[in-house]
C-alpha cells in the first residue's frame, strides 16, 4: 500500500464477515526493518501484525500513524495505509483521520518523547476527547533515534548526554496522566512479554474510543538496562503485578503477596490476606486505576495489563452527529451558505 494515501470511501467498518481471511504475513511490508538488533520495538511490531489479520478488517481500511522518533518508522513496515507525520503531531492528524473517515481503523504509533514532549498537548486532548483511535506509546525512558537524551519519563538521577550530572526533573508516569485525563482504555504491557503483549492488543483493538497502551522496552544502545528487572524472567513474579479483571491483585514466587490499602495508600500484604484487592478494570471512578498506576519499583511491584476499560461516548461520533444536526437545522447546502452568509466590515 502506497504511505500518505488513503483508500476510496467503503461501507464496511470492523469484523467484516466478508473480508479475505488475512495471516500476519499480509500486514508485513517489503521495506527492511531497520531498528537495533534485540530492540523491543520488533516485538511489537510482530504482535500488532499477529494481531491485525483476527479483526476481520481488510488492510485498506487501517491506518497506522505516527510521529518522529525510532518508533515512528512503524508505517513504513506495515502493509496497511499510513502517514508518517512530524514531531509530536501523530495525534492531531490521527484525529483529522478518524473524523474524515469513520470507516477507517486508526493506530497512532509514538514514543515517550514524541507523544509526551512536543507532543503532550496533543496526546492529553485526544484522550480527553475520547476520539476512536489505538494510541500505542513505545516508552524506553530516552531520546533514541536522538541519540541518548533523556526524555520526558527518565528517572531523576538520569545520567545522559544532554544530563551528564544527571536529571533534575520529575518524570511523567504516562499512565497516571492518561488517567487524569478520564481516558477510557488504558493499559500498560512488556516487549519482552509477546504473550501477554499480544493478549493487551487484542483488547485494545476491540475497544471504542481511545485505546491507550503503554508498552515498556529497552533500548539496548542508549539506555540498557532500564527495565531489567521486570524483562529478567527469574524476578518477574516478584517485581510485576499482572492485572487480571475480577481477580485478586497477587504476585511473588512461592511466597504469595497481594496489594492491600493502609488509609488512601497501597501496601503490600500476604497473598492470603483478606484485605487484598480485587482488580476491577471497569470501575467508572478513575481513582481505583490512578491508585494502582501509582505502584512503583522497588517499593512494590509494576502493574502490568488493563487499568480501565469503560465505556463512554466517542468524540468523532458526536462531531459528526452535530454537524448532521445543523445541516438539517440549516437546509442549505454549502454553496448557499456562502452566498447568504452576508459580509462583514473591517
Amino acid at each position: 500500500m502506497t504511505s500518505g494515501t488513503l483508500a476510496p470511501p467503503c461501507e464496511a467498518r470492523i469484523m467484516d464477515s466478508s473480508a479475505e481471511t488475512l495471516t500476519r504475513q499480509d500486514f508485513v511490508s517489503g521495506q527492511t526493518v531497520r531498528w537495533c538488533p534485540g530492540c523491543g520495538d520488533y516485538a511489537i511490531l510482530a504482535q500488532i501484525q499477529n494481531t491485525l489479520p483476527t479483526l476481520g478488517i481488510p488492510r485498506e481500511k487501517i491506518v497506522v500513524i505516527s510521529g518522529i522518533g525510532c518508533s515512528s518508522r512503524f508505517p513504513y513496515y506495515m502493509n496497511t495505509y499510513g502517514f508518517h507525520t512530524i514531531h509530536g503531531r501523530a495525534a492531531a492528524i490521527a484525529t483529522g483521520v478518524q473524523l474524515a473517515r469513520e470507516d477507517l481503523h486508526v493506530w497512532v504509533i509514538t514514543g515517550d518523547g514524541d507523544a509526551l514532549s512536543i507532543g503532550g498537548n496533543h496526546f492529553i486532548h485526544t484522550i480527553r476527547r475520547n476520539v476512536n483511535l489505538r494510541f500505542i506509546l513505545f516508552n524506553n525512558a530516552i531520546y533514541g533515534l536522538t541519540k541518548g537524551q533523556y526524555s520526558p519519563t527518565s528517572p531523576k538521577g538520569t545520567k545522559t548526554k544532554s544530563t551528564p550530572r544527571g536529571s533534575i526533573e520529575n518524570p511523567l508516569h504516562p499512565i497516571s496522566l492518561a488517567l487524569g485525563t478520564e481516558a477510557t482504555f488504558v493499559a500498560r504491557t512488556l516487549a519482552a512479554d509477546p504473550k501477554h503483549l499480544a493478549t493487551v492488543l487484542q483488547k485494545a483493538a476491540r475497544h471504542k474510543g481511545t485505546a491507550f497502551v503503554e508498552v515498556l522496552q529497552n533500548c539496548l544502545i542508549f539506555n540498557d538496562g532500564c527495565f531489567d528487572f521486570l524483562e529478567d524472567k527469574t524476578r518477574r513474579a516478584e517485581t510485576a503485578l499482572y492485572c487480571e479483571d475480577g481477580k485478586p491483585l497477587l504476585f511473588g514466587g512461592t511466597e504469595r503477596k497481594g496489594i492491600g490499602l493502609n488509609g488512601f495508600s497501597p501496601k503490600v500484604v500476604a497473598g492470603n490476606d483478606p484485605g487484598v484487592l480485587v482488580h476491577d478494570e471497569t470501575n467508572e471512578d478513575p481513582g481505583y486505576a490512578w491508585f494502582l498506576s501509582r505502584l512503583r519499583h522497588p517499593e512494590f511491584p509494576v502493574p502490568l495489563g488493563v487499568f480501565r476499560s469503560i465505556s463512554r461516548p466517542v468524540f468523532d461520533e458526536q462531531v459528526r452527529s452535530d454537524v448532521a444536526r445543523a445541516r438539517a437545522e440549516n437546509k442549505l447546502t454549502w454553496d448557499e451558505y456562502l452566498l447568504r452568509r452576508g459580509t462583514w466590515k473591517v
